[in-house]
């Protein structure tokens, strides 16, 4: 996965099948965090219990473009919701981040943070030294996610940029969920310095390919599959590097959203969550205009989804099949379809 990623990018223009459990077929699981295994302070539904089951089975790799916590701080999290983890488990866009950096200015140089600790120590960590000050003369500005952060902060990196000083970017996600909505996230804080001083930074966390590349190099691997609940970031990351991916419908995107999403933000595979890992993919196949998975089949009919063949009992394999023969319907015809509350209440009943 090291190579340019304009030559690994591989749009999906179809759902692949897989005839034994998912997982089976990767020796790396890349896990985003929340969404697909907590939401806020909780964990998500069933999937503590999946990934004690899984750590026999493959590596797993928790992966976040959050870079104001360290590595040993998110495996305290983890640990507190029941899933055995430790730091080494834990790839931050701040260690991918720092890497860029380290890769690009001489060993020992001064660079300015602004970030929190995360950031802070995974630049220490690649033997850069850390400054507050523009006026220290750094070689690069490095910015990160904070809570903490200030106008006194944003100003020093402006004024470093403002002089040409290289900008590197632990990721440019516009917002962060908290338990009160939407708050703005490093993105945004980027994006005031962009304005501010006509520059443009070096990104590395998803869907920029650093922070999947600096999660084979720690955690190790050669078939990795990237799981996640949003298309803009893990899918579309999963895909600029050439990387199978898994869609779950327990955080961001919906099922609407992947109907609609172009071949450069669909999933390799979709489930409801983290059970897909363990379970089969079935095959699609079109029988004049449906679309048939396990039975159950979907077509696109006056801009709404129709299903047949969906049995009275709620089982998690139907609401796989469900969904697999619904996104193959409404790819079929571009993403097209008004109406998808049918299918996505089916994929509820399904689901428990």
């Amino acid at each position: 996965m090291t190579t340019a990623a304009g030559e690994r990018a591989r749009p999906v223009e179809s759902l692949a099948a897989c005839t034994s459990a998912l997982v089976s077929a990767y020796d790396v699981v890349m896990l985003d965090l929340d969404g697909v295994v907590y939401v806020g302070e909780g964990a998500v539904p069933h999937a503590p219990e999946i990934l004690r089951a899984l750590r026999d089975d493959a590596r797993l790799a928790y992966i976040t473009n959050n870079a104001s916590r360290t590595p040993a701080a998110v495996a305290a999290r983890l640990v507190g919701i029941g899933i055995d983890a430790d730091a080494s488990d834990v790839v931050t866009s701040a260690q991918a981040v720092s890497r860029l950096v380290a890769e690009r200015v001489p060993h020992r140089a001064t660079v300015l943070l602004i970030g929190g600790e995360g950031l802070h120590d995974a630049l220490l960590e690649r033997g850069l030294v850390v400054t507050a000050s523009a006026a220290d003369g750094p070689a690069a500005v490095v910015q990160g996610f904070s809570p903490r952060l200030d106008w006194r902060q944003l100003a020093e990196g402006a004024y470093a940029i403002g002089a040409g000083i290289p900008w590197f970017a632990s990721n440019a996600d516009l917002s962060v969920p908290t338990p009160r909505g939407l708050a703005p996230g490093n993105g945004a804080f980027v994006a005031a310095l962009a304005a501010a001083t006509g520059a443009r930074p070096l990104v590395a966390g998803k869907p920029e390919p650093a922070l999947f590349d600096e999660t084979l190099l720690r955690v190790g691997g050669s078939r990795p599959i990237v799981v996640g609940d949003r298309l803009d970031t893990d899918i579309e990351g999963a895909n600029r590097v050439g990387a199978d991916s898994l869609c779950v419908l327990t955080g961001v995107s919906d099922i609407a959203d992947v109907a609609a999403a172009p071949p450069m933000l669909r999933p390799t595979y979709v489930g409801p969550d983290l059970r897909a890992l363990t379970e089969p993919q079935p095959a699609v196949e079109r029988e004049e205009a449906w679309q048939v998975c396990g039975g159950i089949r979907a077509r696109v009919t006056d801009d709404r989804i129709e299903l047949a063949g969906a049995p009275d009992d709620a089982r998690y394999a139907d609401a796989t099949c469900a969904l697999r023969a619904t996104l193959a319907a409404c790819w079929a015809a571009d993403g097209d379809v008004a109406d998808l509350t049918g299918a996505a209440a089916l994929v509820e009943r399904f689901v428990r």
